[in-house]
């Protein structure tokens, strides 16, 4: 089997984009992954938007970002507050802010929703993602919840039970807002690590969707 690996030219740091509608979605989704991407390339770059957060929910989403990007050279953190539930009928506006982002902000990689959960937030968020990076590697990450929406990925990436302790350990520690709720706990995602990982060939994995790569030439 052929590994495709991220790979960079020597002096070059890599750009990642990560996009998640709520607060936690991008760390349930893509946690280990980013931390396991800042292990390898500590000289990374990295824009971090969440669309919509208020109060409470806006410091939590702060706190775990700044503990998931601890290893990141640089980083810009973004806590939008469009408002929740209701991205369909403002998409306008989140429309504007990718816009202004992509002049911004050159990506070597976006991690962004799947495009097929059924949530209309996350949904918005996806179609955005395409319509702006046009040109860029895509990954699309998995949310679990109540609606069953998970599907069948074909891209993961193994992670060590470091990482995943890790990654598990932020979200507990970061968003003591979301304990509350039956699914928000440890073996929720630990569950969804080992079955990838099962999928993987391995012990824990987090999976993504690629709707298309294109190889080295």
């Amino acid at each position: 089997m052929f590994e495709l690996l991220f790979k960079r030219d020597v002096g070059t740091a890599p750009q990642l984009l990560l996009l998640g509608a709520h607060s936690d979605d991008i760390e349930i989704g893509a946690g280990g992954t980013i931390l396991k991407l800042l292990e390898e390339f500590s000289d990374a770059r990295v824009y971090w938007i969440v669309f919509s957060a208020n109060g409470a929910r806006a410091v939590e989403a702060e706190t775990s970002a700044n503990h998931f990007l601890k290893g990141a050279r640089e980083k810009r953190v973004f806590v939008k507050d469009f408002r929740e539930s209701y991205f369909p009928y403002v998409g306008d506006e989140i429309k504007d802010f990718f816009e202004e982002l992509k002049h911004q902000f050159e990506p070597d990689l976006v991690f962004t929703h799947f495009r097929e959960d059924l949530h209309q937030d996350h949904q918005t968020i996806c179609n955005l993602t395409w319509n702006t990076f046009r040109n860029h590697t895509i990954l699309e990450y998995e949310v679990p919840k109540y609606d069953g929406d998970l599907g069948r990925p074909n891209v993961y990436q193994p992670l060590s039970a470091s990482i995943c302790e890790q990654k598990i350990g932020y979200l507990m520690e970061s968003f003591p807002s979301q304990t509350v709720r039956p699914w928000f706990t440890e073996d929720t995602f630990y569950s969804l690590l080992r079955l990838r990982g099962i999928e993987a060939q391995t012990v824990h994995a987090e999976a993504f969707y690629a709707r298309k790569l294109v190889l080295g030439h």
